[in-house]
């Protein structure tokens, strides 16, 4: 198998792994404390057995802590879990995973503010039609009383936007990180969980989710870009925009609202078409590179 078609069976898992996790999470029918704290603590779990094992039996040896960026990176991420998981019992599913496929949009506005990387012309023009399909989305919710939900969705594309834009500025490995870093919401998950303990139906989906198909997700997502460039890996981590409410509709019966349908086509195709000009564009570049004669 050659690199990239290890990349694309790679990345092509890792989204489909991702696209689980609300229908999963609802599967587990509890009280919305009770399951970040659980789902979190199950991922926290396995990502502290896998640095374990990288440290003991890894020629790589990662830190458990990358310094205060993995730290920063590490609250991030575990703030984008919090408000992931709460966006899910406040909103449609369709509105939630079609809110955070704006994270990439935020991540390229972050990078232009903080690190003076100026966006490209396509860039800038993905990011306004993507505006577009959000608003849609959120006028869909506010009519029907999901304007928390949606609010929260937008706060995790912006959490998450934030973490990436860390570790691009530092390039420090983090490839543990949001595995790690769920101690966090379990941590605020505990907290605020009543005091009659865990409230859960059925905690075998959370288990399931949060010791298998998360970290399962994570890694293979995180080791695609080895194999392919930023752009092809985006287009897999759409699998979850598409698959998500699909797998939520068969379940339980969720039908997306207009307004939804309708925004998250514009989001779909947005980002669809901004990958495959990136594509085109890394092609470019690497046929330029190439020695003429070779």
């Amino acid at each position: 198998m050659n690199n990239h078609r290890k990349g694309f069976l790679l990345t092509t898992v890792g989204g489909l792994a991702l696209s689980f996790d609300v229908p999963l999470v609802r599967l587990g029918q509890g009280e919305m404390w009770s399951i970040i704290a659980f789902r979190s603590i199950t991922t926290f779990a396995v990502g502290l057995a896998l640095w374990i094992a990288l440290r003991f039996f890894g020629r790589a040896r990662p830190a458990l802590v990358s310094g205060k960026a993995g730290l920063l990176a590490g609250l991030c991420y575990g703030l984008s879990t919090v408000t992931f998981l709460s966006a899910v019992f406040h909103t449609a599913t369709a509105n939630v995973v079609f809110i955070v496929a704006f994270t990439p949009m935020f991540a390229a506005l972050l990078g232009w503010i903080l690190l003076k990387e100026r966006p490209s012309p396509a860039t800038l023009i993905t990011m306004l039609v993507m505006v577009v399909g959000v608003a849609l989305i959120v006028s869909g919710g506010l009519a029907s009383g999901h304007l928390i939900g949606d609010l929260l969705a937008a706060l995790t594309a912006l959490a998450l936007a934030c973490a990436i834009t860390i570790g691009h500025a530092t390039r420090i490995e983090m490839g543990l990180v949001p595995l790690l870093a769920t101690i966090f919401p379990a941590a605020v998950g505990f907290t605020f969980m009543s005091s009659g303990g865990f409230q859960i139906e059925a905690p075998l989906w959370v288990i399931f989710d949060g010791a298998v198909m998360i970290p399962l997700a994570f890694w293979c997502l995180a080791t695609g870009p080895k194999y392919l460039t930023g752009p092809e890996v985006g287009m897999f981590y759409l699998l979850e925009t598409i698959l998500a409410p699909v797998w939520v509709w068969i379940v339980f019966r969720e039908v997306p609202s207009l307004e939804t349908l309708a925004g998250g086509a514009i989001l779909v195709l947005a980002l669809v078409g901004y990958s495959i000009v990136q594509m085109q564009r890394m092609d470019k570049i690497r046929t330029l590179a190439v020695p003429k004669g070779l």
